[in-house]
């Protein structure tokens, strides 16, 4: 009896055992489905144009990273490789190579390790439109864009997108372009689609699986010579504040994560050799300081509501607040309807932003009047924008103002224009060459450009020009 029970007690446990392994094929079983990589994750994406650029907003960096805890990572439009190299011999697409090198370890200065370049040609030149054509606008856009989606960032900040005094590099404004164009396209499931397309049952490598993503705010900064015209476009952060984590000032950790850049400032090399009493009383001078006192970050286009002075990252929540009224700021709009007869506008990278600004809703400050500083001795390009009856040519006259010793070289007079709703032409005019001491004396001048058709006035344009003894040449 004993054999026949143990006999019956091991065919109940197999059994059960089947039927436990039956029950067990047959239950659902979760599946987690891969969640984006967390290690591309970031708080904010600065998008500049070369090496270097960077250290234009190194002194919020180091608040935001060491004191906040925010994740940051850099994208540089191109590799600096048209730019000078004033610590060694190489030039061109070794330098390239070379700044690479220095901004990679710049920014690991600052703990920042995720590090994108795009495919950009640095270009030496003033206009925007230039830098834009000579990088392939639409391939790095595309580029940009998958970073944007790749690495959901809350806050981007690039350069403002405008023509001023000391922001002369069209490079610099192309990067600030490619950034609000990013800011608003990576949420849009239809602008570059095979980036957001999702897992086939095969592999395919043209679909990136990757998700549509709106950053919350757009954030500018500039290099213009009058920093104070930018008070108030948004929040304004000390950079002489000590760092509670560091113990040091802002503007000396950004000042140690330049240090990498030796081909672009061999210079930096002398801090390391000064003491702390030597280094501190060197930068007490206001002249041996490189960022402005406070820094100020320009607000371009929030999609939550917060006030423009406010903090980076106040009133982001994990949802952009798609209803906030504060989306597109129309007070900074210039909205341009074209009148029936003939009216000349301001052309070129000028008349661009007035256009671009408006399409993308961004509050970006422009000048009160057009400004642009050239060399002394090379000829100023003012473009200008006619817009007129298609149906038969126009007789446009221009008339130029320009100062003494200028002289108009073309485009003034009267001109024939073609059956078209809209021509494009410049005046040029040649600037005198002059002394540094007499430069360094002299004041913006204004260049006034009249037009009428038909007896009619047309428009006037005003710009302001400061001769310099160099300076970026303007196309």
């Amino acid at each position: 009896m004993r054999r026949l029970f143990a006999w019956c007690a091991a065919v109940v446990t197999v059994l059960v055992l089947n039927a436990g392994v039956l029950l067990a094929q047959s239950a659902p079983v979760a599946q987690t489905v891969k969640r984006p990589d967390e290690r591309m994750k970031t708080d904010i994406l600065v998008v500049v144009a070369h090496p270097d650029d960077e250290g234009g907003v190194t002194p919020y960096l180091a608040r935001a990273i060491y004191d906040e805890h925010k994740r940051v990572a850099v994208v540089f439009a191109t590799r600096g490789g048209s730019g000078g190299n004033d610590y060694s011999r190489e030039h061109g697409p070794a330098l390239a190579d070379i700044r690479e090198q220095e901004a990679r370890t710049a920014c690991a200065k600052l703990g920042i390790t995720n590090v994108w370049f795009l495919e950009g040609k640095d270009t030496a030149s003033q206009n925007v439109l230039n830098s834009l054509a000579n990088w392939g606008h639409g391939a790095n856009l595309e580029a940009l864009v998958r970073i944007v989606r790749l690495t959901r960032p809350e806050v981007i900040i690039t350069w403002l997108p405008g023509v001023f005094i000391g922001e002369n590099h069209g490079d610099h404004q192309a990067a600030g372009v490619l950034a609000t164009e990013a800011f608003d396209l990576a949420n849009d499931a239809t602008a570059f689609p095979a980036q957001v397309a999702g897992a086939t049952k095969r592999l395919e490598v043209y679909l990136e699986n990757l998700t549509p993503w709106q950053p919350k705010k757009l954030y500018y900064f500039s290099d213009a010579d009058d920093e104070k015209q930018f008070a108030g476009t948004g929040p304004a952060y000390s950079i002489k504040e000590v760092s509670p984590s560091q113990k040091k000032p802002y503007w000396r950790l950004a000042i140690e994560a330049a240090t990498p850049h030796l081909t672009q400032f061999p210079d930096v090399q002398q801090f390391q050799k000064m003491n702390e009493e030597q280094f501190n009383k060197f930068f007490e001078d206001p002249k041996n300081m490189f960022w402005p006192e406070p820094m100020t970050l320009t607000l371009g286009h929030s999609r939550v509501s917060s006030k423009p002075t406010a903090d980076v990252f106040d009133g982001i929540t994990s949802r952009p607040d798609w209803n906030s009224t504060f989306a597109c700021p129309e007070q900074f709009i210039e909205h341009y309807n074209p009148p029936p007869q003939a009216t000349v506008r301001l052309g070129g990278a000028w008349g661009f932003y007035g256009e671009f600004q408006a399409n993308h809703c961004v509050r970006a400050p422009r000048a009160k009047t057009a400004e642009i500083a050239i060399k002394a001795g090379s000829n100023l390009l003012v473009p200008l924008s006619v817009t007129h009856n298609y149906r038969k040519p126009l007789e446009l006259q221009v008339d130029v103002d320009v100062p003494a010793g200028w002289k108009v070289v073309q485009g003034a007079g009267t001109l024939t224009l073609p059956e078209e709703d809209r021509t494009d032409l410049f005046v040029e005019i040649a600037t005198p060459v002059m002394d540094k001491e007499v430069l360094a004396k002299l004041a913006a001048q204004d260049v006034i450009v009249r037009a009428s058709a038909g007896g009619r006035s047309a428009g006037e344009i005003r710009l302001k020009a400061l001769l310099k003894p160099n300076a970026l040449p303007q196309n």
